[in-house]
């Protein structure tokens, strides 16, 4: 009988934790997952007004840096959650040494040796309606020549000033 019940306890415990990975709107990347049981979720009536600030730096250039990508989690999460895409506004503010990653793959070549993994990760964010900005005094401070910049990624006066707009415009606040 003790065999049984903790062969039972074995198998509901695996099946607790072997939930559904997904990507509700951002396909390939931000992958998050399934929790059936979880009690607090997202409203479906609220609009969801959310700016990312970016300025760590990537230790492994040759992969998409892990807090681009927490953005685009943050896209699916909400989306798993219930929230229609009219009801999500997302804006992904990049600053600091984090402002070396968001270049063409030439600049980036030139800078770290391969291709720049991040850029599908742009383009899908920018379909997905993310808005995504570079401070311009990252820009200038760490030599970035504004030509060479992903074109899905618009030049803010600074990461300071576009945050505090938005955030005075009713968007909470994710630090990464």
């Amino acid at each position: 009988m003790k065999q049984i019940f903790t062969i039972c306890v074995l198998l509901v415990s695996a099946t607790l934790n072997a939930q559904n990975k997904v990507n509700p709107v951002i396909k390939n990347f931000g992958t998050v997952s399934e929790i059936p049981y979880a009690v607090e979720k997202p409203d479906p009536k609220l609009d969801y007004k959310i700016v990312v600030e970016i300025n760590s730096d990537n230790p492994k250039p040759e992969t998409v840096h892990e807090f681009f990508e927490k953005t685009a989690a943050v896209v699916n999460l909400h989306a798993l959650g219930g929230v229609p895409k009219e009801k999500l506004h997302v804006v992904m503010v990049v600053h600091g040494p984090a402002a070396q990653f968001i270049v063409n793959n030439e600049a980036y070549r030139k800078k770290f040796g391969v291709d720049n993994p991040n850029l599908p990760l742009f383009t899908a964010l920018q379909q997905a309606g993310v808005q995504l900005f570079i401070c311009g005094q990252s820009v200038v401070k760490r030599n970035i020549d504004p030509a060479t910049i992903a074109p899905e990624v618009k030049v803010s006066l600074s990461a300071i000033t576009a945050l505090t707009t938005y955030q005075l415009k009713g968007y909470a606040l994710l630090k990464y």
